[in-house]
C-alpha cells in the first residue's frame, strides 16, 4: 500500500522575531520611563524610546507580513499549514483574553476587596478608623486614602459614541467578509474601507478622551486605583485597536491592489476579523465594568 506524504514548507531563519521582542522591550521601557517623566514632570528619553519601540513595531509587522503574504502567493503553503495558521492565530487570542482578565481581575480585586477594606470592612474596621478615618469606600474612587482627588470619566458622550462605532464596525466587517465569500469585490472593499475608517475614528476620539481626562477632569495615571485601572485597561484596549486597524488596513491593501484573496482562500482576511471581533467584546466589557458600573 503506496502512503502520499504531503509536503509541508519549513521558513529559513528570519530576523522579525528578534525585531518583535526589541521593539516590545522599547516600548516597555519607554511607556514605564515616560509614566515616570510625567509623575515628576520632567522630560527624559521616555517618550523617545516609546517612539523608537512603536516604530520598530511597526516596521516588523509590515516587513513579516510582507515575508508570509509572498510564501503564500508562491503557492508554499499546504493544507496542514493552513491549519497550523488558524491554531496559531486561535491561541494568539486565547493569550490576549488572558491578558485582559489578569487586568479586569486587578480591577475586581481593587474594587470588591481593596477599597471597601480601607474602610474597615470585615475584620478591619479598628485599623481603617485609625488610619483613614476620613476615608469612604466608593467606586469611582474620586478621593485616595492619601488624599489624592479626581473627577471620574462618566459613560455619556464619547464612551457610548465609540462603543456604538466599534458596535458598527463589527457590522461592516461582516458585510465584508459576505462580500469575500460571495466574490462581490465592490461591496468587500467598501465595508473593509468603512471599517477602517471606523477604527480610526475611535482611535482619535479615545485620544480627545485622554486629552479631556488629564485638562479637564484632573484624571491621570497618578489619580489612585481608578488612574491607573482606568488608564491600562482603555490604554491597551487602544493599542490593540490600532494593531487591529494596520491588519485591516494591510489586508485592505492586499485586496485593492494586489487583487489576493478568494472565496475558497482567504484565512488571512478571517484572521484579521477574528481579532477584530475579539478587541470589540473586549471594549463592550470595558464599557460596562469600567464606565458604567
Amino acid at each position: 500500500m503506496s502512503v502520499h506524504h504531503q509536503r509541508y514548507y519549513v521558513p529559513e531563519q528570519s530576523i522579525w522575531p528578534i525585531v518583535g521582542a526589541v521593539s516590545l522591550f522599547l516600548i516597555g521601557m519607554g511607556a514605564a520611563l515616560l509614566i515616570n517623566d510625567l509623575a515628576k514632570d520632567q522630560h527624559g528619553a521616555g517618550g523617545y524610546l516609546l517612539l523608537v519601540g512603536f516604530s520598530l513595531l511597526f516596521y516588523m509587522l509590515f516587513g513579516w507580513f510582507k515575508n508570509v503574504i509572498g510564501e503564500s502567493m508562491d503557492g508554499l503553503y499546504s493544507s496542514q499549514m493552513d491549519r497550523s495558521f488558524r491554531q496559531g492565530m486561535s491561541w494568539f487570542i486565547f493569550s490576549e483574553i488572558m491578558f485582559f482578565a489578569a487586568f479586569f481581575g486587578a480591577l475586581f480585586y481593587a474594587r470588591m476587596i481593596s477599597v471597601p477594606w480601607l474602610d474597615g470592612a470585615g475584620n478591619n474596621a479598628m485599623t481603617g478608623e485609625i488610619l483613614w478615618p476620613n476615608f469612604e469606600a466608593m467606586w469611582p474612587l474620586e478621593k485616595t486614602p492619601g488624599g489624592v482627588k479626581t473627577q471620574y470619566m462618566p459613560w455619556e458622550g464619547i464612551p457610548l459614541y465609540n462603543t456604538l462605532i466599534l458596535l458598527a464596525s463589527s457590522v461592516t466587517l461582516q458585510f465584508a467578509h459576505l462580500g469575500i465569500e460571495q466574490n462581490k469585490h465592490t461591496q468587500l472593499g467598501f465595508f473593509m474601507m468603512l471599517t477602517i475608517v471606523l477604527g480610526v475614528l475611535f482611535l482619535g476620539l479615545q485620544g480627545y478622551e485622554y486629552i479631556h481626562a488629564y485638562t479637564d477632569l484632573g484624571l491621570r495615571l497618578d489619580s489612585g486605583v481608578y488612574g491607573n485601572t482606568f488608564f491600562l485597561l482603555t490604554g491597551f484596549h487602544g493599542l490593540h485597536v490600532t494593531l487591529g486597524t494596520i491588519f485591516l488596513l494591510i489586508i485592505f491593501l492586499r485586496i485593492l491592489v494586489k487583487g489576493h484573496f478568494t472565496p475558497e482562500r482567504h484565512f488571512g482576511f478571517q484572521a484579521a476579523a477574528w481579532y477584530w471581533h475579539f478587541v470589540d467584546v473586549v471594549w463592550l466589557n470595558l464599557f460596562i465594568f469600567v464606565y458604567v458600573l
